[in-house]
């Protein structure tokens, strides 16, 4: 066969290795084959020019399907009726699960689909009335670039992009995510499985640590990428997290955009992202990811680096030691950055008029405002305000966490349920001479219900004092009510609802709430003082599912 010959031949048979959804040859019945002289051919041109094969960049079409070639190794077929992902081959590996698909939110039912390929860009655009959704391929590197404009919330779901891959191609998810064949624990959501608690929930991680995450087979990996602006349109803030794997029969990936699991405030619509799914040989990619090349892509609500500008900033007052975040918002987008040494800087922020917060940890402590222009740098000062008493005694760190409390290093990866957890009491903590890891980081009320501190007090230290008691979040109107000694509080009001489930999930991120308790004099003695803090609510549950709240200190000044 002459070379020109066996070069089509091996075309052809790359093309039919496709449209069945892989290219790996070792997966094929190779003996049906030998048995035809015409395909035998074939296949000894395809195995002879795989490196040419590969560099055929560009769309083709075949039947009701896209395929996508990036050139190097890298296939991904789109469904032209809908959106849908149907197949992603890299190296000759099917990465797609077969039964489910790669899609936004969960399918968009049906869409207009297009095309398009300049400058060694390919682009597929998938419209509906709301949604217009990019995956962008450029020739040679083998990864989806993604762009998401949402003028509404879908219909059909949360707004997210979720890759359903062949659990069998990339078994190596997150171990905490692992759901397959577990027993349900709460809701259809959180499993028990070989005696630990799991849930695609324990995946997440914060949005201000999270550039990276992905799954892992043998010889591959799947991960999706988020530069510095792509959470821009999202809502929830630096310290918000939301799920971003789940092994069930498929290996599911995921990157949220906007989702009611324990939102803060309204959602933002736009456009989302760019974000990628970048596959890989099996190591982690860089998350500085070069976006550059889609400023001049024209799309939807897409704004390039020339209509954005920055902020530099100082800072002070706030707690030696505690990490300091700077955040942006207004109605249309959210930005973030650490603080260090009194100083920020935030690059590629669009232009508007933001309320700036300076983060203790991930409480607010003090707010500014800053009107940022495209191609210009302006300033802003912030100072804390956070109330710094003089103390008698403190438990835990004023930082919006309960971090160093009881089960607070095991609660984003575990349900409150799991026997890995210590016993969640009832608690009693001596002051002088528990430490913070005796102190439940959540208080419960079917379950740990009071929380007891015991203090002896000096007789300058009576009289009327102030106990002081913050939360991060609160489930079911769950809220703190205080008796000292012989003395009841009134019963505060309910915080605010979040509507949503949040510490059984993995998160304690909610609303901060702070709680005077304005102690009377004559109640403290000097001596042996009993402190008993009651969760109550309007509400009841059962067990983990009670009225409950999530402390983040307890002062007495």
């Amino acid at each position: 066969m002459s070379s020109v010959q066996c070069a089509r031949e091996a075309h052809v048979l790359r093309n039919a290795f496709i449209r069945m959804g892989y290219l790996n040859i070792e997966t094929m019945d190779v003996t049906v084959y030998l048995l035809i002289p015409r395909m035998r051919a074939s296949l000894v041109c395809f195995l002879g020019l795989i490196p040419i094969v590969f560099a055929a960049f560009g769309v083709t079409t075949s039947g009701s399907n896209l395929l996508v070639d990036s050139g190097a190794g890298f296939v991904t077929t789109i469904n032209k009726n809908n959106g849908d992902i149907t197949s992603l081959v890299f190296n000759g590996k099917q990465l797609q699960d077969s039964s489910k698909f790669t899609h936004l939110s969960s399918g968009l039912g049906s869409a207009n689909v297009t095309s398009s390929v300049a400058n060694s860009i390919a682009t597929i655009t998938i419209r509906t009335s709301t949604i217009t959704h990019y995956y962008i391929v450029r020739s040679g590197i083998n990864t989806l670039y993604i762009g998401t404009y949402a003028s509404a919330e879908p219909s059909v779901g949360e707004l997210r992009f979720i890759a359903r891959l062949s659990k069998s191609s990339l078994p190596g998810g997150h171990p905490a995510a692992e759901v397959n064949g577990g027993s349900s624990v709460e809701g259809e959501d959180v499993f028990s499985l070989n005696g630990q608690t799991r849930s695609k929930f324990y995946s997440s991680v914060r949005f201000i640590e999270d550039q990276v995450h992905g799954v892992t087979g043998s010889g591959v990996g799947a991960y999706i990428i988020v530069p510095s602006t792509s959470y821009e349109t999202s809502s929830g803030g630096p310290f918000f997290r939301d799920i971003n794997n789940q092994g069930s029969a498929q290996q599911e990936l995921y990157w949220y955009m906007n989702s009611g699991h324990e939102q803060t405030e309204s959602y933002r619509t736009g456009f989302f992202g760019p974000y990628a799914l970048a596959i890989t040989t099996g190591s982690a990619p860089s998350a500085s990811l070069d976006t550059s090349f889609m400023d001049n892509l024209g799309l939807q609500g897409y704004v390039p680096t020339s209509g954005r500008g920055s902020v530099n900033g100082t800072y002070s007052g706030t707690l030696s030691g505690v990490p300091v975040t700077i955040g942006f918002k207004n109605s249309a987008a959210q930005y973030w950055i650490s603080g260090s040494g009194g100083s920020f800087t935030r690059t590629l922020i669009k232009p508007g008029t933001y309320t700036v917060t300076i983060y203790q940890g991930e409480i607010e402590a003090g707010t500014g405002s800053v009107t940022v222009s495209a191609g210009r740098t302006s300033t802003v000062s912030l100072n804390s305000n956070l109330s710094r008493p003089s103390t008698i005694w403190s438990i835990g760190t004023v930082d919006g966490t309960p971090t160093g409390f009881l089960n607070a290093d095991k609660i984003q990866t575990m349900h409150p349920s799991d026997s890995r957890m210590s016993n969640w009491g009832p608690v009693t903590y001596t002051i002088g001479s528990n430490s913070a890891s005796s102190f439940p980081m959540a208080q419960f009320k079917a379950v740990n219900n009071p929380t007891t501190i015991r203090w002896s007090a000096s007789s300058s230290q009576i009289g009327a004092r102030t106990l002081r008691i913050r939360t991060t979040e609160a489930f079911a109107g769950g809220r703190p009510q205080v008796q000292v000694n012989n003395w009841t509080s009134s019963a505060p009001p309910a915080p605010p609802a979040v509507d949503s489930r949040g510490v059984t999930r993995g998160t304690w991120r909610g609303l901060n709430q702070v709680y005077d308790f304005a102690i009377p004099s004559g109640t403290l003695v000097s001596g042996t003082n009993t402190i008993s803090i009651n969760t109550i609510s309007g509400s009841s549950g059962d067990r983990f599912l009670s009225p409950s709240f999530v402390y983040d200190s307890v002062e007495l000044f």
